[in-house]
């Protein structure tokens, strides 16, 4: 499925797609990223049956010592049985600060970009799926489903093997199951 224009438009339709690919492809696992939690909830109303990891944005992202999720919004998600992950992003982290310090740009970004390059979704999937696997709440070596987007909401779901962040160029994309024509 390609959507017309990213954003929060395509989260149902989105998540309805991550669903029916995770059954019928026997799937057990979702990644989701989701800063307020809403999209992460919303997947977990639509099933009950899988196990799902929300990704936040790390701690300092917006604000420093801030998370933009709220307490509450990460006590509800915690108690419907979702997995919340805040940590550093994988994809940028310290490597981004030598670069705003220092200019010029690092291999981590590069590969970031590169990313970029078939949607900000699909980049971000491969972020928090490798974030999800470093952080032990996916099994390794097992493909599972990541969804993301480029702001609110989600319009990208990928089928895809993480790797740890120390192995990380042997992740696998096996499939993009939806994501925006125009980023």
């Amino acid at each position: 499925m390609v959507f017309k224009n990213s954003g929060k438009e395509n989260t149902d339709e989105t998540l309805g797609l991550a669903i029916e690919a995770s059954k019928n492809r026997l799937i057990k696992h979702i990644v989701v990223a989701s800063c307020s939690g809403e999209t992460a909830l919303k997947l977990k109303l639509k099933c009950n049956d899988i196990n799902i990891v929300c990704v936040t944005h790390a701690n300092g992202f917006e604000k420093p010592g801030q998370n933009e999720m709220t307490d509450d919004a990460r006590t509800e998600l915690q108690q419907s049985g979702i997995i919340v992950l805040t940590t550093t992003h994988v994809l940028s982290g310290a490597e981004r600060g030598l670069s705003n310090r220092f200019g010029g740009i690092y291999p981590i970004e590069i590969m970031a970009h590169t990313l970029r390059m078939l949607g900000q979704g699909v980049k971000v999937g491969v972020e928090i799926a490798v974030m999800a696997l470093d952080a032990g709440l996916i099994p390794y070596n097992e493909p599972i489903i990541a969804i993301g987007g480029a702001a609110e909401g989600a319009d990208t779901a990928i089928i895809i093997t993480p790797a740890h962040a120390s192995r990380i160029l042997e992740t696998e994309i096996h499939e993009i199951i939806c994501k925006p024509y125009k980023i």
